[in-house]
């Protein structure tokens, strides 16, 4: 594996880890180490007919520092917290596909590794009880390929309702989230636009326009087997229709899912506790 693909890895890895871990009142280590296994299957890129479906086991290090974290949300720098609102930077990341494995665009570059860095706003909608709470994110993200060099490949905007809750005795975590993804022109570019020289009988040229990608929705649950081992599970299915290029000859599918199911095995932690 390309080292892009497996800083990739890493950044998709940490958040399973971290969203598999014990939902206490408590406070958390600030720190923890382990090993994470799993599998995962996707479409190859939205509206993609073929699948991408990848196997992973490799280390894990959480981190909870006040503002430099690795956990659920991913890898960033927490930069304003308050009761009810919260701004942070963070990364996110998406694995490569290769063309020769898609149909619908064979002959066509790679897509590379995707990395999308900024800024994020989070809102506290609601509280429903001692356990749960509803928040709004928004964040804004550059998309960086990282492939025979690093480029960018436009922006995306992502704004999601997320509701979390936790079992009274901290063994289940559970969250359920519905959103949207807005891209501007040059990432809808990226997936969606053909160009002349790529046109074939069967793949006429298309030119992309900005604008909707898709719609989106999932849910997550974990269970804590013991103090160190945790295990977790995720569904996630997407929409298409109404999508800016919804008529590119890329995009076969209306709608699409992914799922996943991984383990989390910590080996050590600090004394120290995350001072949040």
């Amino acid at each position: 594996m390309k080292p892009a693909a497996i800083v990739a890895v890493v950044f998709l890895a940490l958040p399973i880890a971290a969203r598999a871990a014990p939902a206490q009142s408590k406070p958390l280590p600030l720190w923890e180490a382990g090993v994470l296994g799993g599998v995962a299957s996707t479409p190859a890129y939205p509206g993609a007919a073929d699948r991408s479906t990848r196997g992973l086991l490799l280390p894990f290090l959480i981190y909870r520092g006040k503002v430099f974290r690795a956990d659920q949300s991913g890898i960033g720098a927490r930069l304003v917290k308050r009761e009810a609102v919260e701004l942070d930077v963070g990364l996110a990341a998406s694995l490569p596909a290769r063309s020769d494995d898609v149909a619908a665009r064979s002959g066509m570059p790679n897509l590379g590794t995707l990395l999308e860095f900024g800024p994020r706003l989070k809102v506290r909608i609601a509280e429903p009880s001692a356990s749960s709470r509803i928040r709004l994110d928004i964040p804004l993200r550059a998309v960086i390929e990282a492939r025979a060099g690093v480029r960018t490949q436009g922006f995306t905007f992502e704004p999601k309702v997320v509701y979390e809750m936790r079992s009274a005795d901290g063994l289940w975590t559970f969250d359920a989230n519905a959103g949207v993804v807005i891209g501007d022109k040059k990432v809808n570019r990226y997936f969606y636009e053909v160009q002349p020289q790529y046109a074939t009988s069967a793949r006429p040229a298309y030119r992309s326009a900005a604008g909707l990608m898709l719609t989106r929705v999932g849910a997550s649950a974990s269970r804590m087997i013991n103090e160190d081992v945790r295990v977790f599970g995720f569904v996630r299915l997407e929409s298409y229709a109404g999508a800016a290029n919804e008529d590119s000859p890329l995009m076969k599918k209306k709608s699409g899912a992914s799922a996943g199911v991984a383990f989390a095995w910590t080996l050590g932690r600090s004394t120290r506790l995350a001072g949040d």
